[in-house]
C-alpha cells in the first residue's frame, strides 16, 4: 500500500471513530434537532454523510456524479453512512496508488463529512447531550476498521480541554 493510500485509509478510519462517537447514545429527539430554524436537522446532516460516501466511492470508481438520497429514520440514515464508509475503505484499497482521485477524495466529501461529524458533535452538546472531550492524537484508529465496532478504550476528560493556567509560563 503506497503512503497516499494509506493516509487516505486512515483519514476514512479517523473519520469513522470520531462519527462513531458523536453518533453513539444520542438523545432520542436527536434527529429532529437542528440548531436553527434555517439549518439542517441531525438526520438531514447524516443522510447527507451518507450521500458524500455513495459519492467519494463513485469518484473512487472514476465516476462523478453527485446522488442525493432523502432519508427519514435515523437508524437507516446511520447504518447507510456506516456501510458507505466501509464500501469507501475497500473502493480506496482497490484503486491504483498515486492517483490524483485520493486527492479530491480527500478534498471534497471526505474533508466535507469531517466537517458535518464536527456539526454534529456541537449540535449533541446544543441539546445537554455533549460529546465527551478525548485526546485524538492518542485515539486506537486502525486502517480498515470503518464500522460503528470502534475501540471502547479511549482517552475521555471532563471538562475544559485548555491546560492548567500555570503550564507554560516561566
Amino acid at each position: 500500500m503506497s503512503a497516499s493510500h494509506s493516509l487516505l485509509r486512515h483519514t476514512v478510519a479517523t473519520l469513522a471513530y470520531r462519527a462513531e462517537k458523536a453518533l453513539r447514545d444520542v438523545p432520542q429527539d436527536f434527529a429532529d434537532f437542528r440548531a436553527s430554524p434555517d439549518s439542517r436537522t441531525a438526520l438531514a446532516i447524516v443522510a447527507h454523510l451518507g450521500d458524500l460516501m455513495d459519492w467519494a466511492i463513485r469518484m473512487a470508481r472514476g465516476e462523478t456524479r453527485w446522488k442525493p438520497v432523502p432519508q427519514t429514520a435515523w437508524t437507516d440514515a446511520t447504518d447507510r453512512f456506516f456501510n458507505g464508509l466501509a464500501a469507501l475503505d475497500a473502493a480506496i484499497a482497490e484503486t491504483a496508488p498515486e492517483t490524483p482521485t485520493q486527492e479530491k477524495l480527500f478534498q471534497g466529501p471526505i474533508a466535507d463529512a469531517l466537517t458535518h461529524v464536527g456539526q454534529l458533535s456541537l449540535m449533541r452538546g446544543m441539546t445537554g447531550s455533549p460529546v465527551r472531550p478525548e485526546s485524538y492524537a492518542r485515539a486506537s484508529i486502525t486502517i480498515g476498521r470503518v464500522g460503528r465496532d470502534q475501540d471502547s478504550v479511549r482517552t475521555e476528560f471532563y471538562g475544559d480541554a485548555s491546560p492548567p493556567a500555570d503550564v507554560g509560563r516561566t
